[in-house]
């Protein structure tokens, strides 16, 4: 049996249909053709916490199927499907317009408008086909869905109900079709007249059982969109959200589009309503992940600070109680992926948690000090501070492995990740001449990581007046700084080893990993220079974004998943890495790059992107099994917005906010309204030299960021209403 956790081909995207569509809110997804069709044998479906209770759902008219004319996105988690019938005989064009306006939300809902625009009365004949599998999303994503039938299918007057015959818990389908409705199991018709220029309004709603307790609906009733919870978070969600306004309608079209993608990846804690945290992406990660949840809250806090608060209290509260090789997990750590409703056919021995990552716990702790910096009430810190020394307790204990001092990992079974770095395919990792390093292995950026962690404890210590805490992870973190700035470095080469492997050797391959090091501060000054230009060199920066792996290297693959494809956060991450260290020019290349990009794929980055170079393609070619939205390529244009682009760096303990735009001309006049800091929010107007920052909280004042290598210093004004 394959491990869910260590699957290592791809999804076979084109059995989805060459143009799927996927609708979100929270834990519920669907994926269908443009049709609105559920395709039988695809890896289409509705899927609820892990769970694909919907294989099929095929409407036809007058026993064909229609032919489809657009979809219409209304929000994330609903569409309207526009298709007409077949034209009848004798006649050039049909007269008969089907719209399918489907609502997921746990379950799904679709209303089914039928017009008659002919001049005669018509008589429609609408047909249903209905299947249920209650397959894994990871059978289904990686095409090994059991074969044979698996539920059982009864009909009661106008409801179809399917149940699961083997998963644990027991699942359950129940359709309610309308009136009139002539059903058998599987199947259903209806014939309805409509007269010239009439229209015939239907309604189905399918609803989810677990464990023999009914799932609420989100959508029901006569008007399920005004009343509906998912519709008041949005508006809410988009009420917050920062405006963006510039000359460069495309830059506006990202960051628009980036606010309402990770609206829609916010998933809500069942037992506390209020609490969002944000999922990995759609369609096949809709769920918490420890390394990209935390990465992303990261990114945003200028957007919605609540989204850290909560990815950080869900975390914690999943935090690692005990040793257990089987889900690897250990008091302490953080969590790598959660997951619902594991089946028989992809179940992992200790069940939904995986603990294997060794960069969600350090993580945890940065993104506690960043939530610290930008202004998070005293009590939610102190709430998640134990957390965060347990993280620590577990980064000497378990993360040091041999006690070098550095953090490492090597897998505690057979059935987890071999490498679990973010570049966490079983290959992502190697030598320059394409070797496979032997385990254990300490990576570069892990190292920058922990580092950042001690700096942020520190910090939050000294505020707290912990000044012997205060002082003992400054001293953790000048060790760390001095011994990965001696082993890791590869003076030859003129940049940082990979990682080092299970004999300490270094990992000799140049990737973008190196750019994470500059971001957490853990490179020597003297060294960034060398740093920045290896990044930039021709085989790694394409005029795109920066590869995952250089052209130069024997793994060098454009086309593949971490060896040399194009990963929008990573690059943004490897952006504001440059910025950090006063590499101004550099840094607004890659930025520039990053939000063409952005702009050829219509305002959302994908997951990844091929790494040929710009030269060689006028745009960026897909890679075909990206996620679309994802997190952290969602969120990456607001971390790019505040790093390279604003310089904008809050201490809210220390009462200082940092400021140092670097705005291209392209932009011309930039407004942005409703950016988040200490529960405030900000209004910055920005034109050619002149800058204005207003809504600042009091007790905060404005400086700009020190000069380094030739940055200038912007003229700076400060207003409060």
């Amino acid at each position: 049996m394959t491990s869910p956790w260590t699957f290592e081909g791809e999804s076979s995207l084109e059995t989805l249909s060459n143009d799927p569509v996927t609708l979100v809110e929270g834990t519920s997804f669907a994926i269908s053709a443009a049709s609105g069709d559920i395709v039988p044998g695809s890896l289409q479906g509705l899927f609820f916490k892990d769970t694909r209770f919907v294989s099929t759902w095929v409407v036809r008219l007058d026993g064909e199927r229609p032919q489809h004319l657009a979809v219409v996105p209304l929000h994330p988690f609903a569409a309207t499907f526009v298709s007409r019938g077949r034209p009848r005989p004798g006649e050039a064009d049909s007269t008969l317009l089907m719209q399918r306006l489907r609502y997921v939300g746990a379950g799904m809902r679709e209303d089914i408008l039928l017009r008659n625009l002919g001049r005669e009365q018509t008589l429609c004949r609408v047909s249903f086909e209905l299947d249920a599998d209650f397959a894994h999303v990871f059978e289904v994503k990686e095409s090994r869905v059991p074969g044979g039938r698996h539920t059982s299918t009864a009909v009661d007057g106008l409801t179809m109900s399917f149940a699961s015959a083997k998963s644990r818990p027991a699942r359950s389908l129940q359709v309610t079709f309308p009136a009139g409705t002539v059903l058998e199991p599987g199947r259903g018709e209806l014939e309805v007249p409509l007269p010239a220029g009439g229209e015939l309004q239907l309604s189905v709603e399918l609803r989810l059982s677990v464990d023999g307790e009914a799932v609420e609906l989100r959508f029901d009733g006569p008007d399920p969109e005004e009343r509906s919870l998912p519709v008041r978070r949005i508006r809410a969600w988009e009420q917050r959200a920062p405006r963006i306004r510039s000359a460069d309608k495309s830059f506006d079209a990202t960051f628009l589009q980036s606010e309402r993608d990770l609206g829609a990846l916010r998933i809500f804690d069942p037992d506390d309503v209020g609490r969002p945290a944000v999922a990995a992406g759609a369609p096949w990660f809709m769920t918490l992940f420890g390394r990209d949840s935390l990465i992303t809250s990261i990114m945003t806090l200028d957007l919605d600070p609540s989204l850290a608060a909560g990815t950080l209290l869900t975390l914690g509260r999943n935090q690692g109680q005990k040793v257990d090789p089987e889900c690897e997990e250990e008091p302490g750590k953080i969590l790598h992926e959660m997951r619902h409703g594991l089946t028989a056919a992809a179940e992992t021995p200790a069940g939904s948690l995986y603990y294997g990552s060794i960069d969600a716990t350090p993580l945890f702790v940065v993104t506690l000090g960043e939530l610290h910096r930008w202004g998070a009430a005293e009590g939610l810190v102190r709430q998640l501070l134990p957390h965060a020394d347990r993280a620590l307790e577990w980064i000497a204990r378990y993360g040091d492995r041999d006690g070098d001092g550095f953090v490492e990992y090597e897998r505690a079974t057979k059935d987890g990740l071999v490498n679990q770095g973010w570049k966490d395919s079983f290959d992502g990792i190697s030598f320059a001449d394409g070797t496979i390093p032997e385990t254990p292995i300490a990576l570069c950026e892990v190292q920058g990581y922990v580092y950042a962690a001690y700096l942020a404890r520190a910090q939050i210590a000294r505020t707290l007046g912990e000044s012997l805490v205060a002082a003992e992870y400054e001293e953790r973190a000048a060790l760390l700084k001095g011994r990965f700035n001696k082993q890791f470095w590869l003076e030859d080469e003129g940049r940082f080893a990979l990682g080092l492997d299970g004999s300490k050797r270094p990992i000799d391959s140049l990737a973008s990993n190196m750019g994470h090091c500059l971001w957490s501060g853990i490179v020597d000054d003297e060294r960034a220079g060398r740093c920045v230009s290896a990044l930039m060199s021709p085989e790694m920066f394409t005029g795109w974004g920066i590869r995952t792996l250089s052209s130069a290297m024997g793994r060098y693959n454009p086309i593949s998943y971490h060896n040399g494809s194009v990963w929008p956060h990573d690059s943004a991450i490897c952006a504001a890495g440059m910025a950090r260290y006063g590499f101004q020019e550099e840094s607004q290349q890659v930025t520039a790059a990053l939000l063409s990009a952005a702009a050829a794929f219509g305002g959302r980055p994908p997951e990844l992107f091929c790494g040929f170079a710009r030269s060689e393609f006028a745009c960026p070619v897909p890679y075909p099994a990206s996620c679309s939205p994802q997190a952290w390529a969602s969120a990456s244009p607001f971390l790019l917005l505040r790093s390279t682009l604003l310089g904008l760096e809050p201490s809210v303990p220390e009462g200082t906010v940092r400021f140092s735009p670097h705005l291209p001309p392209s932009l011309g006049e930039l407004s942005i309204e409703n950016l988040h800091l200490a529960g405030s929010r900000l209004t910055l107007r920005a034109s050619g030299e002149n800058f204005e920052l207003t809504g600042l909280p009091p007790g905060l004042h404005l400086s700009p960021a020190s000069p380094r290598d030739g940055e200038s210093t912007v003229r700076l004004r400060s207003a409060r209403p």
